[in-house]
């Protein structure tokens, strides 16, 4: 008989079973609680919580362990050993520059790292918390705006904007929202952040009534008169889509605009015009000459306009209309698709919005469908005295829409 098969009374040694996953536990010497867990391959390790609060120290410990288990412990701690200069230029050389976004979006990403990286160069990803966050946007707004002048740079009389520090702060929450997605940190501090001071009117898009574009257009040039047109009618992006657009992308006889270059991946589509839209972009063409430019530069003759705040601002100024953005147009179009009962899922489709997640799921817009969605763009939009609710015949129809 084989001597390993003979039975035997003795008691196999077996290992304890480990009755806790992760300890928090004083050590000598230190005011700080540590933690002790193990990894995934069983090696017992002992960190620092850096935490003299019990309760921080079982939140971290949990972080810890949650890290483990989700196979990305390597990367939270690299997390907590990455410096914040460090981060930003990563993320500028990453997620600002040129194709990511447009050169306008870079420099005011720059302007704003210049002032978080004299705050937050020497600290930590993961030691940033909202407090420093608050102390820091208090300190801003207490500072003054620095000017240039021959003798070099110095303090202006007037303190720094509230809209400018609030600028640094969604530059921060976008730079940390990319570290949270990369598991960097586990969570946004910017989330509890309450901003010092209240800001009047801060991305509030205006309205634009249709007496008041037909105003605004009455005291307009007419390059600008067919701008204003084609932005209401087709809700365009001003300078990332509709001035660098060639002659070649517009397609009159079909009724359709080509965007091969847009701000979100979602923005490249073909899109359906209205009548006011082809009548427009007709007019430009015409008036644009032999260049392959749609709105062809004064400047450059191989280039397109680069800029319209002077002349806009101006023909508000003529018009008699309180300032408001011109990108608020695009706002407008928006306000009318929504006025003539079109539904918010196509009016997201028709905007070409990036976030727009939900109604990917959904089926996306035949160009037939979009024009019937725009031939209930609604152009007299809040001006309406009585608004009567009637049902639209006809297996195409959105349903219920308003009525004067």
């Amino acid at each position: 008989m084989n001597p390993s098969a003979r039975h035997s009374n003795r008691r196999w040694r077996t290992g304890r079973p480990i009755e806790h996953d992760g300890t928090v536990f004083r050590r000598r010497g230190t005011k700080f609680w540590w933690m002790r867990y193990r990894e995934r391959d069983g090696t017992l390790r002992r960190e620092s919580t850096f935490a003299d609060d019990w309760q921080e120290a079982q939140k971290k410990l949990r972080e810890r362990l949650q890290a483990r288990d989700g196979n990305i412990l390597q990367i939270v701690r690299q997390g907590e050993s990455l410096f914040f200069g460090k981060w930003t230029e990563f993320f500028m050389e990453n997620y600002s520059n040129p194709p990511f976004r447009t050169i306008r979006t870079h420099l005011a990403n720059l302007r704003a790292v210049k002032h978080l990286n004299r705050a937050f160069t020497a600290r930590t990803l993961a030691s940033l918390t909202a407090d420093d966050i608050e102390l820091y946007l208090r300190d801003r707004l207490r500072q003054r705006i620095r000017i240039k002048t021959r003798l070099g740079c110095g303090e202006g009389r007037r303190m720094v904007k509230p809209t400018t520090v609030h600028q640094e702060l969604r530059v921060l929450r976008r730079m940390l929202n990319v570290a949270v997605r990369k598991k960097l940190i586990p969570s946004n501090p910017c989330s509890g952040v309450e901003f010092p001071v209240a800001l009047k009117g801060l991305f509030r898009p205006h309205y634009v009534s249709w007496s008041e574009q037909q105003r605004i257009e009455a005291h307009a040039p007419e390059y600008l008169r067919n701008i204003i047109r084609i932005i209401t009618e087709t809700g365009l992006r001003v300078y990332k889509e509709l001035l660098p657009m060639k002659k070649e992308q517009v397609d009159c006889l079909n009724k359709t605009v080509w965007i091969p270059d847009s701000k979100t991946p979602n923005g490249v589509a073909e899109l359906p015009l209205t009548d006011l839209a082809i009548q427009a972009f007709g007019n430009q063409i015409f008036l644009a000459g032999t260049g392959q430019y749609l709105f062809p530069s004064d400047l450059n003759l191989d280039g397109h306009q680069r800029s319209l705040r002077t002349v806009w601002r101006l023909t508000l100024k003529r018009a008699g209309v309180s300032y408001f953005r011109l990108y608020d147009l695009r706002s407008t179009y928006a306000t009318r698709l929504s006025a003539g009962g079109v539904a918010d899922e196509w009016v997201t489709q028709l905007l070409r919005q990036g976030e727009s997640q939900v109604f990917k799921k959904y089926s996306q817009m035949k160009l037939q469908m979009q024009r019937e969605a725009l031939a209930k763009l609604n152009r007299h939009a809040n001006e309406m005295s009585d608004l009567v609710a009637r049902s639209v015949p006809g297996p195409l129809s959105f349903g219920t829409v308003l009525t004067q």
